[in-house]
């Protein structure tokens, strides 16, 4: 038995989210009825963690184990061949049986892009999220400092998380400024990536900063209130879930124990 462990990049626009589900049509499905071509087996592909619908990941980490004796370096060109273009393996290595990709996570990084130019554009619209309005960036990345540090993220999650516990830590949370789709860049305009890291995200948490960070921007809120909502552990007290277009799970880091180093096998792929 091996343990085989691939990063995956994948457009999430049509696809009921990440992990598999009655209604189908995910990406786990995907991968999995590809793995199934290509060596017979049926088995099960682990994710890092779940993305919903719309959601996109330019790094998302999955293992799965197999008897299939595939060199793990040919493993991202066969699978491809039998993926839709909107998903694609970027590498694969082979990992110790007891790597897990959720588990064994140390860190997650996320980034939520806004454009507040005067109109979309085009070619961001499934990616970005378009608020027509000018937004107070300054005040944006004040706020996003409250929540750096280990707290109970209580008020930004779902009702709906399963979680037994909602203490995370943040290690960066910043706020990436760039000239939008039509030039613009300054008094409000731009294109704002929010880009979050952390040792873990619970159920639409980054979706709920990225809402409630944007009446920061409007001027609804104040800075601080970041730190009150916070400390109120309460979801009713943060702002609305932002839309999932705009979120893509960047990458997920493990420790060194685990050898893994998608560089090198990025380039050993080619």
């Amino acid at each position: 038995m091996r343990n085989i462990c691939m990063l995956v990049s994948y457009d999430g626009t049509g696809y009921y989210g990440y992990q598999s589900q009655p209604g189908g049509n995910t990406v786990q499905d995907h991968l999995e009825d590809a793995i199934r071509a290509l060596t017979g087996e049926k088995l099960k592909i682990h994710g890092s963690g779940r993305t919903d619908a719309g959601v996109h990941a330019a790094g998302q980490v999955v293992h799965f184990h197999t008897e299939s004796k595939i060199p793990a370096e040919r493993w991202a060109l066969a699978l491809n061949t039998r993926l839709p273009d909107d998903i694609v393996v970027r590498a694969a290595v082979e990992v110790p049986l007891a790597f897990h990709s959720r588990r064994s996570a140390i860190r997650k990084t996320y980034k939520y892009a806004i454009t507040s130019c005067r109109f979309p554009d085009v070619f961001d619209r499934k990616y970005v999220f378009h608020h027509p309005a000018p937004l107070r960036f300054s005040a944006m990345q004040e706020g996003l400092a409250h929540l750096l540090g280990e707290h109970d993220f209580s008020s930004f999650t779902s009702p709906l998380s399963t979680k037994p516990h909602h203490v995370r830590t943040l290690y960066e949370a910043r706020l990436d400024l760039e000239p939008g789709g039509d030039g613009e860049i300054g008094q409000g305009r731009g294109k704002a990536s929010l880009v979050v890291s952390g040792n873990g995200f619970l159920y639409n948490m980054v979706r709920i900063i990225a809402g409630t960070l944007m009446q920061v921007g409007e001027g609804k809120r104040r800075p601080e209130e970041m730190g009150i909502i916070l400390a109120a552990r309460n979801r009713a007290k943060a702002g609305p879930t932002a839309v999932p277009h705009g979120l893509t799970l960047m990458s997920v880091e493990y420790g060194p124990e685990w050898g893994i180093d998608w560089k090198a096998a990025i380039l050993r792929r080619h």
